[in-house]
């Protein structure tokens, strides 16, 4: 028997030589020093993000908020895990103690001529640029909101974005596509900075914080002045993990206190049901039943790092309680067509390397809305966006296989140019 019919017989995934578009990779901030170039100076006392000591140790502030979600995983030397350590990096989790191999950033880390030469050399054709460090903030930044109102943390998220664009553009030659952040604290200033953003530098995606605004949905029609823009430029709208601010109230009420570190505060049961996957299944069923797509149908949405193995039972789920609503209340109106058809046109799932995605594809019938993502440079992914395949590609079709590492993310965000 050859090696490529036991491979088959196996299980095992087909070689795959073909061009990549990676649906998840990242920035990584050096350290913040650039906020106090483009945060204006009477926002640094309660918003300036940092790196310093603190009472909980080394890590990122918010003024003088500690980021707990990642704190002290950071070296003060600036040393980080090793990409692609997914394995030792779960370990870590589930010990509490840190990966013991450590790594010093490379330049394409922090620059686009470099990240670009990395590309060439792994035969990616287009990936999404993710924040950093920078994506632990959302929680904090929210629980400001709160106390202070959002004018600061509206200049916090254009100051990033700002940076962002000076530093890597908003589309490098149709291969790199950084995401600005935007969140409907405010949305006049939502407005004004998707304006920015979109129209006036081109940002094809861009990234928000999971869940409701205001004691609304996102796609609550309160909010189409904001999607309008997105709609008539074609614009991809993403949520990537992070903390899920709408869910504090649901931790607190289980006697649990949200906002804290991954490693070693985060219970079992915050990690269940209040990151992740869930949130991101609440969000995106919010806009499918709103009839979102019907009004903006030139808008997808992708969820990025929340895994894939939750999409059977979600798209089985929604098309079952449309129907048991089908006399019920409808906000922006029935839905003329199966929830799981609408969701399988216009929205794509990130999957985990880790995930049994031949599984989801067999569940589901069909490998359209599944995205690789390597997480490069984060230790919880892929070493090469190539080396996804061998991780989490065992059994599919040679055009399943092309779909997932290619062909899906060129139909959610085609080329401008040919």
């Amino acid at each position: 028997m050859s090696v490529a019919k036991l491979h088959k017989a196996v299980g095992r995934p087909s070689d795959y030589s073909g061009p990549i578009f990676d649906a998840d990779t990242h920035i990584h901030e050096r350290d913040f020093h650039f906020f106090k170039q483009y945060l204006p100076e009477k926002y640094h006392e309660d918003w300036l993000i940092h790196h310093a000591h603190g009472e909980y140790g080394y890590g990122v502030y918010v003024g003088k908020t500690p980021v707990m979600a990642n704190m002290n995983e950071i070296n003060e030397d600036g040393s980080i895990p090793p990409p692609g350590k997914l394995k030792e990096w779960l370990a870590a989790l589930a010990s509490g103690e840190e990966i013991k191999e450590r790594f010093m950033p490379t330049a394409d880390f922090y620059h686009r001529k470099e990240r670009m030469d990395k590309l060439d050399e792994w035969n990616v054709d287009g990936s999404l640029l993710f924040i950093g460090n920078m994506v632990g903030t959302i929680g904090p930044l929210d629980q400001i909101v709160q106390e202070k109102g959002c004018e600061g943390a509206n200049a916090v998220l254009h100051a990033y974005n700002q940076y962002m664009l000076d530093e890597w553009s908003f589309n490098a030659d149709d291969r790199i596509y950084p995401t600005p952040m935007i969140a409907l604290w405010d949305l006049d200033w939502a407005i004004k900075e998707a304006k920015w953003a979109i129209e006036e530098h081109g940002a094809r995606i861009i990234v928000m914080p999971m869940g409701p605004a205001h004691d609304k949905a996102a796609a609550d029609p309160a909010y189409d002045e904001f999607w309008k823009i997105l709609n008539d430029n074609n614009v991809v709208l993403s949520y990537h993990v992070s903390e899920a601010c709408f869910m504090h109230p649901v931790i607190r009420a289980f006697g649990e206190q949200p906002l804290q570190s991954r490693r070693s505060g985060q219970t079992a049961w915050q990690w269940m049901f209040t990151y992740s996957e869930i949130p991101v299944m609440m969000t995106m069923a919010s806009f499918i039943y709103l009839n979102f797509f019907e009004r903006f149908p030139n808008i997808r949405m992708v969820s990025v790092e929340n895994g894939c193995e939750w999409m059977p039972r979600f798209l089985h789920k929604m098309d079952k309680m449309r129907g048991m609503a089908r006399s019920g209340y409808w906000p922006c109106g029935q839905m003329k067509e199966r929830p799981s058809e609408v969701f399988k046109r216009h929205c794509f799932v990130v999957a985990y390397p880790e995930d049994n995605i031949k599984r989801v594809v067999d569940e589901i019938g069909t490998a359209d809305p599944i995205l690789m993502g390597s997480d490069y440079p984060h230790a919880e992914g892929s070493p090469t966006p190539a080396e996804f395949v061998q991780q989490g590609c065992a059994g599919l079709t040679q055009a399943q296989l092309e779909a997932i590492m290619h062909t899906n993310g060129r139909r959610m965000l085609p080329k401008l140019t040919a």
